[in-house]
């Protein structure tokens, strides 16, 4: 009996050393829904929200979300939050209802998400949660009938290189470490219980097409597509900035070099002079010297998160006007016949 006592509990901290990879979100349509009516209030305000749920093996199950308050005023807003966050989580717990944390949602314009305070708050709950995510969603997409929502997570390779807040060009290489290594998208699985489904069946109708289905026809997205350049635009200039900051460094450093290349070689001649004359050479390396002190070079986070928002936005860019076609080829099917 003991024998097989102490496998158990070796099997089990052998489960919990090993834990398996994140492979999907499973996510309750009332968590789904209580996060889409949040985001659509304060559109386009962002806002933000904890998820709760449980972590079961490979998969992250999300049961229930809860929204945070929305304050002008800045002062207090951390300690406010705390409070707010731990009075609702108690308040959860006394009716039976899931209160275990599992990351957070938050809304965002068009995609624009890929920011520093997102890698920050990914960083602060990793301090306490090992496995959580930040579900996404875009309430300008709704127009377009498309449900905007993703399920995003740091890769651990980009987390050991942020621990070690070196973000230089060598180590960089060293980890062959690319702008598209930052995020790790997780699959979405809505899920919903037996008798909600058999209820949303009963809902659907097997009503004729209505002038509905023809609105989808539609191919007036110029606004969608107008504050997509803008924001690519806006990318391309700060993109634009921080190359500007590393052409200024290497600057730096060639100017740099040169001179220790000048310093060094008279010294060499000093020193030469030195010998001749029978007295001890001067050390060539002075730490004291400033052309000695190395540059710090900038770090490359940002212009990888600029890089990320581009590609999303031409990712944007190039679906909308790819089903565009498609409906242009489509009505114009639709005349000839």
């Amino acid at each position: 009996m003991a024998t097989m006592a102490r496998s158990f509990l070796q099997a089990i901290s052998k489960d919990e050393a090993v834990a398996p990879p994140l492979r999907v979100v499973q996510i309750e349509g009332l968590a789904v829904l209580k996060i889409i009516k949040h985001c659509k209030e304060f559109a386009p305000t962002l806002v933000t929200g904890q998820l709760l749920g449980l972590d079961v093996g490979s998969v992250l199950e999300v049961t229930n979300c809860f929204p945070f308050p929305v304050r002008d005023d800045d002062e207090e807003i951390e300690a406010d939050g705390a409070n707010y966050q731990l009075e609702m989580m108690r308040c959860l717990r006394e009716v039976n209802v899931d209160n275990n944390t599992v990351g957070w949602y938050q809304s965002t314009v068009l995609g624009s998400y890929q920011t520093v305070e997102l890698i920050e708050t990914f960083m602060n709950y990793q301090e306490n949660i090992k496995r959580c995510v930040c579900i996404i969603y875009d309430p300008s997409k709704a127009d377009l009938g498309v449900l905007a929502l993703k399920a995003l997570k740091l890769s651990d390779s980009f987390m050991e290189l942020y621990r070690a807040g070196n973000f230089t060009g060598e180590k960089l290489r060293e980890k062959n470490f690319s702008w598209m290594d930052i995020f790790e998208e997780i699959p979405i699985k809505v899920s919903n219980s037996a008798l909600v489904s058999a209820f949303m069946t009963e809902l659907e109708t097997d009503a004729p097409v209505s002038q509905g289905d023809y609105d989808r026809l539609q191919s007036s997205t110029t606004p969608f597509l107008e504050n997509n350049m803008e924001f690519l635009i806006k990318c391309m200039d700060d993109l634009s900035m921080e190359q500007q900051k590393f052409q200024y460094y290497y600057r730096n450093l060639s100017r740099q070099q040169a001179q220790q290349q000048a310093w060094l070689q008279k010294r060499r001649t000093e020193n030469m002079a030195r010998r001749s004359a029978g007295e001890e050479p001067l050390p060539e390396e002075d730490p004291s010297n400033p052309i000695f002190k190395p540059i710090p070079e900038p770090s490359r986070l940002e212009s990888f998160l600029i890089t990320n928002q581009v590609s999303n936005f031409c990712g944007q860019i190039n679906g909308v006007a790819g089903q565009n076609f498609s409906r242009l080829y489509l009505t114009k099917a639709l005349h000839e016949n």
